[in-house]
């Protein structure tokens, strides 16, 4: 069977982009808490600098309304150019057209802002207008409502959108552990952004393997002294 979407991600065969992760457009997310959806792009950004991965940020309306993006991810790719356009969908503008192109991978990784809108109106065109893949990266954009978001994924996906989180990626591109040029980057990105798992790989590796905790302070441990306590009243 010739399906590319039975083929998995690869740092070889994927692209990134990120479309309007703009504060005045991250006010208006109501799908998801604000605070998370900044850890997981900005999370999904390190794992493709990690992996090499071609990666376009695009921007709309900076100056009149939306902002610029998030510092934390423009620090991951500090010499990137930023793509600003005027249409709300992002295949409008011609230099995001050529990004694409000269990338040179048919599948194409989004995360955006917002899902209703300039994800779904990328991802429609894209794939019937530039014959690209879309896997829309679900944790790392947002709607302006629940519902707005899951209906603009559930259309999306009805028109073969390929829907996955910010993780999975990061997973999917690591996909075996002796793989060891990208494991420290990769265990670095999941302490710093994977919740409850960053956590545990934090105490197996002092707790358990007796490593160096990854804080740069040098806090000292002062014992327990047990104070004298009141003799009971009778």
């Amino acid at each position: 069977m010739n399906n590319p979407k039975l083929e998995v991600l690869t740092p070889h065969n994927s692209q990134l982009i990120i479309i309007d992760h703009q504060p005045q457009m991250a006010f208006g997310v109501q799908s998801i808490d604000r605070q998370t959806l900044k850890n997981n792009v900005v999370g999904l950004a390190k794992a493709a600098k990690a992996f090499g991965i071609p990666t376009i940020i695009t921007t709309v309306e900076t100056d009149s309304f939306s902002g610029k993006t998030y510092p934390e991810l423009l620090d991951v790719f500090p010499d990137a150019p930023i793509l600003e356009r005027t249409s709300m969908n992002s295949w409008d503008d011609q230099k995001v057209r050529d990004a694409l192109a000269k990338n040179g991978k048919k599948k194409v990784i989004v995360a955006g802002l917002w899902t209703e809108v300039c994800n779904t109106t990328f991802a429609l065109c894209a794939m019937l207008e530039g014959e690209y893949e879309i896997y829309m990266v679900a944790d790392a954009s947002g709607g302006t409502s629940k519902d707005a978001h899951d209906f603009a994924m559930q259309r999306m996906v009805q028109a073969g959108v390929v829907p996955v989180t910010w993780q999975q990626v990061l997973l999917e591109w690591q996909r075996d552990w002796k793989n060891r040029d990208t494991y420290d980057a990769v265990m670095k990105i999941v302490t710093e952004h994977s919740g409850a798992y960053g956590m545990g790989v934090d105490y197996a590796y002092t707790m358990v393997h007796k490593a160096q905790a990854r804080n740069q302070s040098h806090n000292e441990v002062l014992a327990p002294v047990s104070a004298p306590t009141s003799a009971p009243v009778r």
